[in-house]
């Protein structure tokens, strides 16, 4: 049996968010239910969905805000609106928050179903192509492989694949140690940090063949990988 699809449904009306959650649970969703923004922005840094749904009009957070918040440490996590509203000006505010797609109540399981399947096929095939170079290495994040120089294959953890996807994303730049550590342990915590040194440390060693590689300790903010 394939793993279920997990995914963080934000909806502040009681009855319709429980609907929603049922009907997906039906179709081999893992569904976890918020009533409102902050409660989903706690919930995604630790339950890691594949697939957000969230409503634009919430209490605390509305979606918008939660959206932008979650953009600014994850760029690739599909993300569905919920909305009563319908001017042009708030679906092109959510275009352009970071929004995949919008979609306006009422409206059908099947269709919501539909739109959840489409975005988690194209954003299957948009990671399929991520194959990076850094350096004399190939870094293939789907595979979570490190080849140097097409020959040398080491196999790397998940959490260093997400680790070094991440640092290469953000070359020469700091990566910010709290947003990292949020995203990747869910808490960043002084153990958690402690386990994120022990992972930069790792990487390290599995790119040492190339020396022009470096990842820099910036005490107090982050890392940076500089080549």
């Amino acid at each position: 049996m394939a793993d279920k699809i997990k995914l963080l449904l934000a909806e502040d009306e009681a009855a319709l968010g429980q609907i929603i959650k049922e009907s997906l649970e039906t179709r081999d969703f893992d569904v976890t239910l918020c009533e409102n923004g902050e409660k989903a922005f706690e919930k995604y840094k630790t339950e890691a969905p594949e697939i957000l749904v969230l409503d634009v009009m919430m209490p605390k957070k509305d979606g918008f805000t939660l959206a932008k918040d979650i953009r600014a440490i994850d760029d690739t996590i599909p993300i569905i609106f919920l909305t009563a509203k319908s001017q042009t000006a708030d679906v092109v505010e959510g275009f352009s928050i970071g929004g995949n797609d919008y979609l306006k109540k009422p409206f059908s399981m099947e269709e919501l179903i539909v739109r959840v399947h489409n975005l988690l096929k194209r954003k299957q095939v948009q990671s399929a192509s991520k194959v990076i170079e850094i350096g004399d290495y190939m870094f293939d994040f789907p595979k979570q492989q490190l080849l140097y120089k097409n020959d040398d294959v080491q196999q790397l953890t998940h959490r260093e694949a997400h680790l070094l996807f991440h640092l290469i994303k953000n070359k020469n730049q700091v990566l910010d140690r709290s947003l990292i550590l949020n995203k990747l342990w869910g808490t960043d915590d002084f153990f958690s940090a402690r386990s994120m040194d022990v992972f930069i440390t790792k990487l390290r060693k599995k790119l040492k063949k190339d020396e022009n590689i470096q990842i820099i300790n910036v005490r107090g903010y982050g890392y940076k990988l500089t080549i």
